[in-house]
């Protein structure tokens, strides 16, 4: 019997199980699947549950997905059990001298001012170079206020480019972000590179929203030693009104779909609509008959009856 040929890299969707997965949602996932697929990776299946979990989100999520004709490669990863792993990015970075401790609160940032054309909210940088006495100062403040400094990246250079299938050659800030927030919790931004890294991940797909993130996690992984991954962001799927679609706007889950009469097959079809394929039925169908090249750049907007 021959072997089975290996995998080239892989590919991966990461939801988060705050609750049901919108049509916007599904039609991230069934892309990433699809160009994993057609590029002979593997494909991934990561639960990021470090923030908010709502109960039994995480488990209909998986069904909707598997009802689409999504699979998966190896066990379902669930962020919340990759807490040794995070700490060891953290260790290395501190190691480097990359890492320094912030004793501000959101509201203090949000007052400060800011670097001249730094957005609105941008870190000032307050807690970079604190004297000794400063900083225990700071850290007195915080078992005050019963909760740890958070730790952030001392960045070294102010931007970082990435290479995104649709938008190109994308050249974004790298400021001193968050790595792990005052909860103790480790920061998405990185999370995600660490998990992305250990799952042999090579190819990110997702929602454009996070564009601007790719610079500052691309940076991050270099700074680890970790292989940079190619990224493809998604137009967002939003309301007729042009904001980022959610569940306040109406019957926008598979549930709500099936609760009025619409079928999975319809709901891959409307998804497949979007994408100017008509009469697809499943994932496998997209995976057949879609083209990459033609992927709108604009927003989806979902127009839903009642």
């Amino acid at each position: 019997m021959p072997a089975a040929t290996p995998f080239r890299g892989a590919g991966r969707y990461a939801p988060s199980p705050s609750g049901d997965l919108h049509l916007g949602n599904l039609r991230t996932a069934i892309l990433a699947w699809v160009l994993a697929r057609r590029s002979g990776r593997a494909f991934h299946l990561r639960v990021e549950d470090l923030d908010r979990v709502r109960e039994g989100a995480e488990q209909r999520q998986l069904e909707d997905l598997a009802a689409l004709g999504i699979d998966w490669d190896g066990a379902v990863v669930r962020q919340s059990e990759r807490g040794p792993a995070h700490a060891a990015a953290l260790r290395s970075l501190d190691a480097q001298g990359r890492i320094y401790e912030c004793y501000c609160t959101r509201r203090e940032i949000l007052e400060a001012p800011s670097a001249p054309h730094a957005p609105p909210g941008a870190y000032p940088g307050t807690c970079r170079d604190l004297s000794p006495a400063d900083r225990e100062q700071g850290r007195a403040r915080m078992r005050e206020l019963r909760r740890e400094p958070a730790l952030r990246l001392r960045a070294e250079v102010p931007s970082w480019q990435v290479h995104d299938l649709w938008a190109g050659e994308v050249t974004g800030t790298v400021d001193d972000l968050v790595l792990r927030r005052g909860d103790g919790v480790v920061a998405y931004n990185l999370a995600v590179v660490v998990d992305d890294a250990a799952a042999g991940v090579d190819q990110v797909v997702r929602a454009d929203d996070l564009l601007s993130s790719a610079p500052r996690q691309a940076h991050l992984a270099h700074l680890l030693g970790l292989p940079e991954p190619g990224y493809a962001h998604v137009p967002l799927a939003v309301s007729t009104a042009g904001a980022r679609l959610a569940k306040r706007d109406g019957a926008v889950t598979l549930q709500d779909r099936r609760e009025r009469g619409e079928s999975t097959a319809a709901v891959v079809e409307r998804i497949g609509s979007s994408l100017g394929l008509e009469g697809c039925h499943s994932a496998r169908d997209v995976l057949e008959r879609w083209d990459p090249a033609t992927l709108p750049r604009h927003p989806w907007t979902v127009d839903l009856p009642d």
